[in-house]
């Protein structure tokens, strides 16, 4: 093989093309994956939903995949590239990932899932008849925001003053501390507001927290808490503060307790979508898709190493519990 060919090879595999002998892009369609973080582990349901609508990687589909490691400013110059790149759909992971795709082009189709209202930020007409070139999955996480305090606060009842870990570089931001200070302030409790969007921030919010009297703690829902699930359960251990997450990930890694929707279940069904519109369906038409089901997860090794006791009350509405 001549050094060029091989370059072009290389270079063309890096970029998630399969090529042909010749060197030359393959004519397999081609979906752009846009994540605000590093590969996440939701890959592999994704790649399931797009098998079971008919698609393998590397057989009848191209995966571009771009990620911007937790920097939310790379978003749109990534999001530009899988354009110019000519993808046939581009999946995005978040809300930030979303309005960088969605400023990036109007007529690619986009696949997204997002922690808020579609509508509210401008994604959709509606979740029934998305009308343009969106469509996907809403979680709408803020709105759990006031069971997450109710369960802490059941959790820790002499807890007076709660922590939020949020992340400000999200464009949820906002709306998710605003919906946040009411739920606490309905339950005669404290917010203390704990900004991190660097591993550095991250270390230095725990390590207020006995300062600011943080008596028990609430993870914000973003991407780049996210994959760090076993990080910040250990964290918070070390720093013997309970504390509730957003999703069953944190709670096997050994958190204490999360609460939220099938993160999985979700996007293996983003990846049916994705199917669906390589095979000629228009993303107007296919309705925005909420969650039905939210799971419950406590980890009671967890608890007894914080010297917690999980109430009953908890335990009975519990789906699972880590023993």
């Amino acid at each position: 093989m001549r050094r060029r060919d091989l370059i072009a090879l290389i270079t063309g595999a890096a970029a998630g093309w399969p090529l042909g002998a010749s060197g030359q892009r393959s004519e397999l369609p081609a979906v752009g994956y846009l994540g605000a973080t590093s590969e996440g582990r939701g890959l592999p349901a994704f790649r399931q939903g797009l098998s079971e609508a008919g698609y393998v990687e590397g057989q009848n589909v191209a995966l571009e995949y771009r990620w911007a490691q937790g920097e939310y400013d790379r978003l749109p110059a990534l999001a530009a590239d899988l354009v110019a790149r000519r993808v046939n759909v581009i999946r995005s992971s978040s809300i930030t990932a979303t309005l960088a795709a969605k400023a990036a082009t109007s007529t690619i189709p986009i696949v997204f899932d997002v922690g808020v209202d579609p509508v509210a930020f401008g994604l959709v007409t509606s979740l029934s008849h998305p009308g343009g070139n969106l469509t996907g999955f809403a979680f709408l996480l803020g709105e759990l925001w006031p069971k997450r305090v109710q369960l802490l606060h059941e959790l820790a009842p002499k807890a007076g003053t709660f922590g939020v870990l949020v992340n400000p570089a999200n464009s949820n931001f906002d709306p998710n501390t605003r919906n946040l200070q009411s739920a606490a302030k309905a339950l005669g409790l404290q917010l203390e507001v704990l900004p991190a969007s660097t591993e550095s921030e991250i270390d230095a919010a725990f390590a207020t927290i006995q300062g600011r009297r943080v008596d028990a703690l609430l993870v914000g829902d973003d991407p780049f808490f996210n994959s760090r699930s076993s990080e910040l359960p250990a964290l918070a251990e070390a720093h013997h503060v309970p504390t509730i997450y957003f999703e069953r990930q944190f709670t096997a890694s050994g958190g204490l307790i999360s609460y939220g929707p099938s993160f999985t279940t979700m996007t293996r069904l983003a990846g049916e979508y994705t199917g669906r519109i390589l095979k000629g369906a228009r993303p107007a038409d296919l309705p925005v898709q909420r969650p039905t089901a939210f799971e419950l997860v406590v980890n009671l090794k967890t608890a007894n190493a914080l010297g917690l006791t999980i109430p009953p009350s908890i335990l009975a509405r519990a789906d699972e519990v880590i023993e």
